[in-house]
C-alpha cells in the first residue's frame, strides 16, 4: 500500500540534540514523500535564516545542527550540498566569514556541506512576475539544481512574521534589498515581492525551525520561545501556514499568504491543508507579536482621510535611546535615507520614513523598536 502523503508535516524535536534533529526530519520529510527526488550527483543548495551573526542560543538563525544534519541527509543520497546566504548590509566575504563562524554554521561544513563562497549577482529575467519583471540574484543559485529554504519561526516588525517564503529574500544581494524596501514600501507590494522572490528561485522544498522560535521583537532582538517542533513541506506557503499556527495568526494576516492567496497559489485556512502531525501542541503561548496592522487603506471614509489614517494608526520604528550604542547601522542601512546620527544617537525624519523597518531588523542591539500610536494601543484593547 502507498504511504500517505501530506501537504505539510510537523514533528516534535525538543531540543538541538544532533540525533533528535536527524530523527525529525527523516520523519517530517517521509511525511510529505521523502528525498527519493535527491539523484546522485546532483548539487542541492540549502538557504538558512541568517538574518544576523549572531549566536544559535539568540533563536535569530536557523539553527546550525538543523542544517548539518539536513546536509548529512543530502549526502547520504549522494548529492553536493551548498549552503547560501545574503542578509542585510554588505556581502562580501569578510561578512559572510563573520556570519558563517558566528552562527555555527561551519558546522555544516563539517558535516560535508560547502559554505558559499561566490559573492557574485547576477540578473533574470521573470515576465511572469506581478511587481518584479527582472530581479538581482545572489549568482550562488546558478550552481544548483534543487533549492530548499530553511526558515526560522519568527515574528518580524514589517510583515509580522517570517518564515519560509520570505526566507528567500536571502537571496537578493543585500545592498539591493535596500533598494527593494524603497521600491516596495508597503505591504501589499512588498509581499508580492517577495512572492514573485519566492516563485523565481521555486525551492523544491521548505523546512522551518520552530525547535525555539522568537516572539516580540523580532526578526534579531526578540524572545526565544521554546516551540519544540520542525515544520516540513513541499511548499513554502504550506510551511508558513502552520507557522503562523504556531504564532497564534490567521494565514490571511500574513501580507505574504494573503498575496499568495490572491494569485491561487495557497490555501487560505490550515484545515484546508492535509497535516501529518498536530499543530494545536506546538503553539506559543501568549506569544508576543509585533503590530504590523495599519489602517491606511482607508482613501475616504465620512471625511476621515487616508494621510489623517496613516498619521494616527500607523506603527514606526522609534529608538530606545537607553539601549542604543550609538553604532549608526540603523543610518547605514536605512534606504529612505531618513536617519542621521545626532550626539551618537538616531534621530528619523518622519517625512522621509517609509516604514519598511530596516532598521529595527538589523539593529544589533535591539535598540530600535515597533512604536504604535496611542491611538493604535487604544483601538486594539
Amino acid at each position: 500500500m502507498e504511504k500517505p502523503r501530506y501537504n505539510a508535516a510537523i514533528v516534535s524535536c525538543q531540543d538541538y540534540d544532533a540525533a533528535n534533529v536527524h530523527a525529525a526530519l527523516v520523519e517530517a520529510l517521509e511525511a510529505i514523500g521523502g528525498l527519493d527526488w535527491v539523484k546522485s550527483g546532483m548539487t542541492v543548495g540549502i538557504k538558512p535564516n541568517l538574518a544576523s551573526a549572531k549566536a544559535p542560543e539568540y533563536a535569530v538563525c536557523t539553527h546550525p545542527v538543523m542544517v548539518a544534519e539536513l546536509a548529512r541527509l543530502l549526502i547520504e543520497k549522494g548529492a553536493k550540498v551548498i549552503i547560501g546566504e545574503s542578509p542585510g548590509g554588505l556581502y562580501n566575504a569578510s561578512v559572510m566569514h563573520h556570519s558563517y563562524s558566528a552562527t555555527g554554521m561551519t558546522l555544516a561544513e563539517q558535516a560535508g556541506a560547502t559554505l558559499n563562497e561566490n559573492f557574485a549577482s547576477s540578473e533574470g529575467s521573470f515576465p511572469e512576475g506581478k511587481v518584479l519583471k527582472s530581479l538581482h540574484y545572489t549568482s550562488w543559485l546558478d550552481g544548483v539544481d534543487a533549492l530548499i529554504t530553511f526558515a526560522k519561526l519568527k515574528t518580524h516588525g514589517m510583515m509580522g512574521m517570517t518564515g519560509a517564503v520570505k526566507n528567500l529574500y536571502g537571496t537578493i544581494p543585500g545592498t539591493v534589498k535596500l533598494e527593494y524596501h524603497y521600491r516596495f514600501p508597503n505591504h501589499q507590494d512588498f509581499s508580492d515581492m517577495l512572492v514573485d522572490v519566492y516563485e523565481f528561485n521555486h525551492p523544491c522544498l521548505a523546512l522551518i525551525d520552530a525547535v525555539t522560535a522568537m516572539d516580540g521583537n523580532g526578526p534579531t532582538a526578540g524572545r526565544p520561545r521554546h516551540c519544540g517542533a520542525l515544520i516540513a513541506a513541499k511548499s513554502a506557503y504550506d510551511a508558513d501556514i502552520v507557522g503562523a499556527k504556531l504564532l497564534g495568526v490567521e494565514p490571511m494576516d500574513v501580507p505574504t499568504l494573503a498575496a499568495a492567496h490572491s494569485r491561487g497559489l495557497c490555501v487560505d485556512s490550515i484545515e484546508k491543508l492535509s497535516i501529518y502531525g498536530e499543530p494545536e501542541g506546538y503553539i506559543i503561548p501568549d506569544c508576543q507579536l509585533i503590530p504590523r496592522h495599519d489602517i491606511t487603506s482607508v482613501r475616504n471614509t465620512h471625511g476621515v482621510t487616508r494621510a489623517f489614517m496613516k498619521m494616527v494608526m500607523a506603527s514606526k520604528p522609534d529608538a530606545v535611546k537607553s539601549e542604543c550604542i550609538g553604532c549608526g547601522m540603523c543610518a547605514k542601512l536605512c534606504p529612505a535615507k531618513a536617519i542621521t546620527m545626532k550626539n551618537k544617537l538616531p534621530e528619523i525624519d518622519r517625512k522621509k520614513c517609509i516604514r519598511c523597518f530596516c532598521c529595527q531588523e538589523f539593529c544589533p542591539k535591539g535598540a530600535m523598536k515597533v512604536k504604535r500610536t496611542w491611538i493604535a494601543r487604544l483601538l486594539n484593547k
